[in-house]
């Protein structure tokens, strides 16, 4: 990067990838090739993944028990969770309406941990987002309770409550700025839409004569060779500019494939 400002290099917060950011597919060869010629740094690429989520439509009760005895002190925890979704964007919400001490207050924040991380590796095999989840009744043992129990009886609540919520796949969105010579807006307009695009609006570059200013929304899974696309349509000059904007649900004739990919 230092050599070449062009480049950008990040590890990927969610697929724990390292990536490489260039200005083409060419651009990222020659970058790739001066590192092994070099540094003698090879290096085994593939295209990035798509970091999907996925969230839930329907709500649900659900009933967790986990009991282990093997001798001595057992283990046992019972818990009765509420499961239900949120807006877009809201993120993950805990909450506990325990009335009567019928699950001690210590252990339930093994409640919440064992929710968690169940929600790392949703039903779908993804990231579960903006789903809300409440603590509402359980029971414990006065000799074989512990937190570690009560995680596992949470786990074991929200996989079998999940698969009932009806989930559903996300994508990230990205919102894109495409900036280009006004005789090729229309071709910049037709690529954006024909990859599943949104349009949001276009106008001229104040003091670019001649050059307008596409804005919209991209799915971030047809991304790959975008730009290689929009320089072959506008004679190898036209750029853009991108930052992540939300997610939204996959269309299911999408999402079958992705599911069939992943597994």
């Amino acid at each position: 990067m230092a050599e070449d400002p062009s480049l950008h290099w990040e590890q990927h917060g969610d697929t724990r990838e390292v990536i490489l950011w260039g200005q083409g597919e060419v651009h990222l060869q020659v970058a790739l090739a001066r590192l092994e010629r070099k540094y003698n740094l090879p290096m085994s690429t593939c295209l990035p993944q798509i970091p999907y989520k996925e969230t839930i439509r329907r709500s649900t009760n659900s009933h967790g028990r986990y009991k282990h005895q093997s001798g001595g002190h057992g283990a046992f925890g019972d818990v009765y969770l509420d499961i239900k979704p949120l807006g877009r964007g809201e993120g993950f919400q805990f909450h506990q309406t325990i009335v009567g001490g019928v699950v001690p207050r210590q252990y339930i924040p093994g409640v919440e941990t064992g929710v968690r991380e169940y929600l790392a590796h949703g039903p779908l095999g993804f990231p579960v987002v903006d789903v809300d989840v409440t603590l509402t009744d359980g029971s414990h043992h006065s000799v074989d309770s512990s937190e570690q129990a009560f995680k596992q009886a949470a786990r074991i609540a929200m996989t079998e409550g999940m698969t009932q919520c009806n989930p559903v796949l996300l994508e990230p969105v990205l919102e894109i700025t495409v900036s280009v010579p006004n005789d090729f807006t229309a071709k910049a307009l037709q690529l954006i839409t024909g990859k599943r695009g949104q349009i949001l609006g276009y106008d001229r570059i104040p003091d670019w004569h001649s050059w307008d200013l596409v804005t919209g929304y991209l799915p971030q899974a047809q991304m790959h060779d975008f730009i290689i696309e929009l320089r072959s349509l506008t004679l190898g000059v036209g750029f853009f500019k991108w930052k992540a904007a939300h997610l939204q649900e996959v269309p299911d004739s999408l999402a079958q494939n992705i599911l069939t990919t992943a597994g």
